[in-house]
C-alpha cells in the first residue's frame, strides 16, 4: 500500500468518543526543535533548517509490516538554488528504491527467511542532499522521542488518543556518502542500525564516530589501494587527484594519498576539487588546470555520480565516446539479478501503485505525459496510455548498485531472523522480548551475518562494519570490438590482477601512456632530486672523467683508469710510447742517423790523417774528445725514443747531459786555452800554465766528471726506473686519455741534466767573444766563436718551445722531439762549422795539407800585441801568413 506521511506538525490521533483531531502540532514541533538542537550540539554540526522546509517528513513510501525498515535513496537530484530537489534520478533512485521494495518481496514470500513475520518500509527521497537528508531522517527517529501528552484533551475533555509513529529498527542507506555521515551522526543517538549499499568513504570505517554504521560495499581505502597499485602496474608515478567536495570525493583523495605516501613510488602533482555547486564554466576550469601538469596524465577521480563517476555506465558518455577512450573505471564486483531484470521490466501503472514516484518516472522513461484532473497536457508531448513496458518502449540497463542494495536488505533480514530464533524460539513472530527490538542487539546481529547474496558471493562485515575489497577492473574501449563499451581488464581482491595485454588506449594504442614526473635517466646519468617531490628529478650526466657510481651519484674514476662510453663503470686507461714509426721519431732519428754517420766519417777520416798538419794543427787529443761527445748527442736521440726500461733510464740520465758536457768541456778548454795564451802574451813572452795535450785532456776529464758525479749521485739517491704518467695526456675527452710509458724523468730533471751543459756552453760563448781579437788562422777560435754563437740561438729557441706545449696533449711527443732535435742541431752546428772546412781541405785539397813554419811562443805574444794596438787605433800589422 502506498501511502503519503503526515506531516511532523500535525499528528494523527483518535479520541474515544468523537474521534475529533486534536491539534499537538506546537509541542511536537518544540520536541522536534529541542531534538535538533541536541543533536547539533553533540555532533559539531551546523544546520539551519529554513522557513521553507519545515516539513520533516515529506511524501514517503510506506510498507506496512510486523517490522519496519527505512530506506534512504536518491529519488532526486540535487535541486538549482533554492530548492531542495532536482529532476528524477531513473537508474541510481527508482531502480535503486525498486531494489528494496523487490528484496521486501522477496523475504516477506521466504518461509524460510523471518517466518511469521513481515517486513514493512519507510522510504524517504534524499534529494542527494546531505542537510535535506537529514531533515527527512528525523521520521526515523519520531518513535523514540518520549512526548508528554497528559495535557492534550480532546472537545470533550477527555485524554487524546494519540497514533504513534511506527519504529523504525534499522535504515537501508544512504547513497553518497556525505548522505550517509550526516544522517549516521543521528541515528547513532537513538542506537538505529544503518546499512548503505553505496556509501564507500574511509571516513566511515571510524567504529568510534559511527558505530551504528555497515556497508555491504567496500570502503574507498580499498578502492585507493587498488588504484594505486594500477597505476603502479601502469608504471606510472606522478598523477594528480580529482575529488568531489565532500566527504566520499575528499575522503577517497586523501585515502589514495595516504596510501601512496606510505607504501612510496607515487608522487601527486595536484588535487583538483569539484566544488559542490559548480558554476558555468567550473569542469572547463578544472580541465585546464589538470592540463599544467602535462606529464601528469593520469588522473585519480573520486567524484559524486552526479559530477563524474560513471563506473560501467554508458549513459554518461553518450555522445562523448572518444573523449572516454581508454579510461579505467573501478567497480565493486557485481552481477546483474535476473529476478529484479523480471520485476522491474514487469512494472507498470497499474501494478506499482505502492512507488509514489512511479509516475514521474513513467513520464521520464518514455518520455510522454499522464493525465491530471485540472492539468492540461503539454502539447509538445504525446499522452502516456499506459500501455508501454519497459525495456521494450525504452532502453533498460539495470543499475550497478542495486545488488547491493538487496544484499543490504537480506543482511539485516537474516540479523533480525538469527535475533528472532534466539529471543523468541517459539516461531509464533515477533513476541515480547524482542517488541521493541533494541539497537545495539541488532546490530551485534548484523555485524555477524555470513551469507550467500544474490551475486553468489558471501556478505559480511569486519570489526568496522565494512565488507570485503572485490572490485572489476573496466576500460572504456572504442576499437576491435563489433560494439563499442568497457570491457574487463582486471579484478581486485586483495591483490591486483591485470591484463595488460588486453588495454587500449586513444585510438587503439595499446602502448601505455606515460604519465611520470621524470623520465629514467640514461645510463651514466645521475639524478638530482627535486625538493619536496620524490618522484621528479633532473638528469646530469657525470661529466669528465666520473661514473654513475649509483643512482644518485657520480664517482671520479682512479687515475689510472677512465669511464666507459655509456659511464657505467671505469676501464683502464691504454698506455702508450714513443713509438719507431711515429713522425715524432722519424724525424729526430733520422738526423741522428745522419749526424751518427757525418760523425763517423769525420772521425775515420781524422783516423785516416792522424798525422797530417790539419789534423795535429786542430789538436788531435781534444778533437777526438770533442767528436765523442758529439757521437754521443746523436746518440741519445735513439734512447729517448726507445721503449723506456731500467737500463733505458739509466742510460738517458747518464747520456741526456754527458755528450753536450764533453763536447762543450772540450770547446771551453780550447777556447780557455786560447784566451790564457794571447792574455799571456800581452804581458810576456812566458807561456802560461797547463797548455800541453795532456794538461788539456786533464782539464777537460775533470769537467766532465762534474756531470758524471752528478749523475751517480742521482743514481744512489732514487734509482732509474719506470712510471706510467696518466696525468699528462688526461684531456677533458676521457675518450683521449692516455697514459705514458716514461722514464722517470720530470722536465725540471731534464732541465737539471742538462744545466751542467747549458753552464759550460755559456761560458764558452764567453771565452769565444774574449778571443774574437785571436787572428782568424790562429787556431780554432773563429769557428768556435760562430759554434757556439749558434748554438745559443738554437737553444734559446729550445726553451720556449719545450715548456710551451706543457699543456699539449701530445707533450711527451712535441718535447722528446724538440729536445732531440735541439741537441742534434746542437751537434749538427759543431760538426759543420769545426770539423767540415778540414775536412773538405784534407779530402778535396790535399795539397794545403803540408807543415807549415811553426810560429814561436814570441811570435805570438808579438802578434797579440800589435793585435791589442790595432785595436786602441794606434796602429795595424798584419800577422805573418808564411808561418
Amino acid at each position: 500500500m502506498t501511502s503519503s506521511g503526515p506531516a511532523p506538525s500535525r499528528l494523527p490521533h483518535l479520541c474515544p468518543q468523537d474521534r475529533v483531531s486534536c491539534q499537538i502540532g506546537c509541542q511536537l514541533s518544540l520536541w522536534l526543535r529541542l531534538l535538533l538542537s541536541l543533536w547539533l550540539w553533540i555532533g559539531g554540526q551546523v544546520i539551519q533548517v529554513g522557513s521553507s522546509h519545515q516539513h520533516f517528513h515529506p511524501h514517503s513510501i510506506k510498507i506496512h509490516g510486523d517490522i519496519t525498515l527505512g530506506g534512504l535513496f536518491p529519488i532526486h537530484a540535487r535541486g538549482p538554488h533554492g530548492l531542495p530537489c532536482g529532476e528524477l534520478k531513473k537508474e541510481k533512485g527508482i531502480h535503486r528504491m525498486e531494489a528494496m521494495l523487490y528484496a521486501l518481496d522477496q523475504i516477506n514470500s521466504d518461509p524460510e527467511l523471518l517466518p511469521n513475520i513481515t517486513l514493512g518500509a519507510r522510504i524517504l527521497d534524499t534529494c542527494s542532499r546531505d542537510t535535506y537528508a537529514l531533515e527527512q531522517s528525523l521520521t526515523f527517529v519520531q518513535a523514540l522521542i518520549q512526548k508528554d501528552t497528559s495535557d492534550i484533551r480532546c472537545s470533550n475533555g477527555e485524554p487524546a488518543i494519540v497514533r504513534k509513529p511506527e519504529r523504525v529498527v534499522a535504515v537501508i542507506g544512504a547513497s553518497a556518502s556525505s548522505v550517509s555521515i550526516m544522517v549516521a551522526n543521528i541515528l547513532r543517538l537513538f542506537e538505529i542500525p544503518q546499512v548503505s549499499y553505496a556509501s564507500t568513504a574511509p571516513e566511515l570505517s571510524d567504529n568510534n564516530r559511527y558505530d551504528f554504521f555497515s556497508r555491504v560495499v567496500p570502503p574507498d581505502s580499498y578502492q585507493a589501494q587498488a588504484m594505486l597499485d594500477i597505476v603502479r602496474a601502469l608504471g606510472w608515478n606522478y598523477v594528480s587527484t580529482l575529488a568531489s567536495e565532500g566527504n566520499y570525493g575528499e575522503s577517497g583523495v586523501d585515502a589514495f594519498m595516504q596510501i601512496s605516501r606510505e607504501e612510496g613510488g607515487v608522487c601527486i602533482a595536484q588535487s583538483v576539487k569539484i566544488p559542490r555547486e559548480p558554476t558555468l564554466g567550473e569542469f572547463d576550469k578544472i580541465i585546464r588546470r589538470l592540463m599544467e601538469t602535462s606529464n601528469a596524465r593520469g588522473v585519480i577521480i573520486f567524484a559524486n555520480e552526479d559530477d563524474i563517476n560513471w563506473g560501467a555506465k554508458s549513459s554518461p558518455i553518450a555522445e562523448l565516446e572518444d573523449v572516454a577512450e581508454g579510461a579505467v573505471t573501478i567497480l565493486p564486483k557485481r552481477v546483474s539479478i535476473d529476478g529484479f531484470d523480471h520485476y522491474f521490466t514487469s512494472r507498470s501503472l497499474e501494478n506499482n501503485r505502492r512507488n509514489i514516484w512511479f509516475n514521474e518516472f513513467w513520464e521520464d522513461d518514455f518520455r510522454c505525459k499522464l493525465t491530471r484532473p485540472g492539468v492540461k497536457l503539454d502539447p509538445d508531448k504525446k499522452k502516456c496510455t499506459g500501455d508501454e513496458r519497459i525495456g521494450r518502449d525504452s532502453s533498460y540497463e539495470q543499475e550497478g548498485k542495486v545488488q547491493f542494495v538487496i544484499d543490504a536488505v537480506y543482511a539485516v533480514a537474516h540479523a533480525l531472523n538469527n535475533m528472532v530464533q534466539n529471543f523468541c524460539p517459539s516461531g509464533a513472530g515477533v513476541c515480547g522480548s524482542m517488541d521493541p527490538v533494541e539497537g545495539r542487539s541488532l546490530l551485534e546481529y548484523i555485524r555477524a551475518v555470513n551469507f550467500n547474496g544474490s551475486a553468489g558471493t558471501s556478505v559480511l562485515f569486519n570489526e568496522n562494519g565494512d565488507a570485503p575489497g572485490r572490485y572489476d577492473i573496466f576500460q572504456f574501449q572504442l576499437t576491435n570490438h563489433s560494439h563499442p563499451g568497457y570491457r574487463v581488464i582486471g579484478q581486485w581482491t586483495n591483490n591486483l590482477r591485470l591484463n595488460l595485454e588486453d588495454m587500449q588506449w586513444s585510438g587503439g594504442d595499446t602502448s601505455v601512456p606515460d604519465s611520470i614526473c621524470s623520465f629514467p635517466c640514461k645510463p651514466g646519468e645521475r639524478k638530482k632530486m627535486v625538493k619536496g617531490v620524490p618522484c621528479c628529478w633532473h638528469c646530469e650526466l657525470c661529466d669528465g672523467y666520473q661514473y654513475q657510481l649509483d643512482e644518485f651519484s657520480c664517482e671520479t674514476c682512479p687515475s689510472d683508469m677512465r669511464p666507459v662510453p655509456n659511464r657505467t663503470a671505469c676501464r683502464p686507461t691504454p698506455i702508450i710510447k714513443l713509438e719507431w714509426n711515429s713522425p715524432w721519431a722519424l724525424v729526430p732519428a733520422s738526423l741522428a742517423m745522419l749526424g751518427i754517420l757525418a760523425t763517423s766519417a769525420v772521425v775515420a777520416i781524422f783516423i785516416r790523417f792522424n798525422d797530417t798538419p790539419i789534423v795535429r794543427a786542430s789538436g788531435r787529443e781534444l778533437s777526438y774528445v770533442l767528436l765523442t761527445g758529439i757521437f754521443l748527442i746523436y746518440l741519445i736521440t735513439f734512447l729517448m725514443i726507445a721503449e723506456p726500461g731500467v737500463v733505458v733510464c739509466a742510460f738517458r740520465r747518464l747520456l741526456l747531459g754527458l755528450g753536450m758536457t764533453i763536447t762543450y768541456s772540450a770547446m771551453l778548454t780550447k777556447t780557455n786555452r786560447i784566451y790564457r795564451i794571447f792574455e799571456q802574451g800581452k804581458r810576456s813572452v812566458t807561456p802560461p800554465k797547463f797548455i800541453s795535450p795532456t794538461s788539456q785532456l786533464a782539464i777537460t776529464f775533470i769537467l766532465i766528471c762534474v756531470q758524471i758525479l752528478g749523475v751517480f749521485v742521482w743514481f744512489a739517491v732514487v734509482p732509474p726506473h719506470t712510471i706510467i704518467d696518466y696525468d699528462e695526456l688526461r684531456p677533458p675527452n676521457p675518450d683521449l686519455a692516455r697514459g705514458i710509458l716514461k722514464c722517470d724523468m720530470s722536465d725540471l730533471s731534464i732541465i737539471c741534466c742538462l744545466s751542467y751543459s747549458i753552464i759550460l756552453m755559456v761560458t764558452c760563448t764567453v771565452y769565444a767573444v774574449k778571443s774574437r781579437g785571436v787572428p782568424e788562422t790562429f787556431n780554432e777560435a773563429k769557428p768556435i766563436g760562430f759554434t757556439m754563437y749558434t748554438t745559443c740561438i738554437i737553444w734559446l729557441a729550445f726553451v720556449p718551445i719545450f715548456f710551451g706545449t706543457a699543456q699539449s696533449t701530445e707533450k711527451l711527443f712535441i718535447q722528446t722531439a724538440t729536445l732531440t732535435v735541439s741537441m742534434s742541431l746542437s751537434a749538427f752546428v759543431s760538426l759543420g762549422m769545426l770539423y767540415l772546412p778540414k775536412v773538405y781541405v784534407i779530402v778535396l785539397h790535399p795539397e794545403e795539407n803540408v807543415q807549415k813554419r811553426k810560429r814561436s811562443l814570441k811570435a805570438v805574444a808579438q802578434s797579440a800585441r800589435l793585435s791589442q794596438k790595432s785595436h786602441n787605433g794606434e796602429m795595424k800589422i798584419e800577422p805573418d801568413r808564411s808561418q
